[in-house]
């Protein structure tokens, strides 16, 4: 496993901001980010609109979504 996926799981490539965000809060697969609403992944400095969507694509292939 290289370094990319060690740090980022399954999440989808992102901008390194949005990774970052996403790493630094502990987030680092899809399954806990499917615990959080969309609201509170959008809070996360790093965390812009085009990430948002690649973030909820990615959820939606796996079957799942942000939590309400």
């Amino acid at each position: 496993m290289n370094r990319q996926e060690t740090e980022s799981g399954d999440l989808p490539k992102l901008a390194n901001p949005a990774l970052r965000a996403l790493t630094n809060a502990g987030l680092t697969r899809l399954e806990l980010i499917a615990e959080r609403s969309e609201k509170e992944i959008k809070q996360l400095h790093g965390i812009g609109p085009n990430a948002v969507k690649q973030l909820r694509e990615a959820l939606a292939a796996k079957g799942m979504s942000f939590a309400p």
